[in-house]
């Protein structure tokens, strides 16, 4: 994967090891906003057995290992190394290349480099779901490369391409096979609210389907799924915001108090806690 220099990760790495046993364990607490499984050995052979393509990857002991280790990457905070491994990998290492580059790209990359990465991520995405059509996080991070592609070029400009409505599509697919992921719930949540805000809740309405009512009611279940994660609360206020402006603005505020209150578990974790304090700082 040809890429630039990436910035590094500005914090102690080491903070976030998950060396060994301790990924296992802290798992289902990692991962509980994007539903993945824990890849070890007999996940992997499943995933091979369904979709028969996915052994040119190698023996499921093998990329069970490679994967695990991608992700420890990630949650370190190494997040061009666990891009790379998990596109080393091919379709069965997607979601830790696309969550790695795309984590990046949100929060480390320079404005003139973000839209690449998520258009990387985009066809990356594609191709995962082309090789594993009922994987949840195959469509979910491609509406996540294209919704952040979208907020690169104007959310106006995406809805004129047509974007608004693949990322819908791959957001209720992912909430199809995976009805407990919540960061698809905040990522809908997004949907409806950055478009009544960009261009009205009439016309985003009857033109979209976003309605406010149905944002907040998939803001509220991220909120109950994943309360200790940041992002949940800070899309949160985010949507808010962007729906209903100054008439809430107490309870944006609360909900950034509550991701900056948080204590970060991984990398990314960090960066939104971090970005929460700076919003409020701001």
């Amino acid at each position: 994967m040809a890429v630039k220099k990436w910035v590094k990760f500005p914090h102690a790495s080491a903070t976030f090891d998950y060396a060994g046993a301790r990924l296992a364990k802290a798992w289902e607490r990692l991962h509980a906003g994007d539903q993945e499984a824990f890849p070890d050995k007999k996940h992997i052979a499943a995933l091979q057995k369904k979709y028969p393509k996915l052994k040119a990857s190698g023996e499921a002991d093998a990329v069970a290992d490679a994967l695990q280790n991608a992700w420890r990457d990630f949650h370190r905070g190494e997040f061009q190394k666990a891009a790379e491994a998990g596109e080393a990998l091919g379709a069965i290492g997607a979601t830790v290349a696309n969550k790695a580059e795309g984590i990046y790209a949100t929060h480390l990359a320079k404005d003139v480099d973000r839209g690449a990465h998520f258009e990387r991520c985009a066809k990356r995405a594609e191709a995962a779901i082309a090789a594993m059509p009922d994987e949840a996080n195959a469509h979910y991070f491609h509406a996540f490369a294209l919704g952040r592609y979208s907020q690169t070029i104007s959310i106006t400009k995406a809805l004129a391409q047509g974007l608004g409505g693949k990322i819908r599509e791959s957001l209720e697919r992912t909430l199809k096979l995976a009805p407990k992921h919540a960061e698809a719930h905040t990522a809908l949540g997004l949907y409806h609210a950055e478009i009544i805000d960009k261009i009205g809740a009439l016309v985003g309405g009857l033109t979209y389907g976003a309605k406010a009512d149905t944002g907040l009611k998939h803001f509220q279940e991220a909120l109950k799924l994943t309360p200790h994660a940041p992002i949940t609360h800070i899309e949160y206020g985010n949507g808010l915001l962007m729906m209903f402006g100054k008439k809430r603005a107490g309870e944006v505020v609360k909900a950034f108090e509550a991701a900056a209150a948080l204590k970060p578990m991984e990398a990314m974790e960090a960066l939104d806690i971090e970005r929460a304090k700076a919003e409020l700082a701001g």
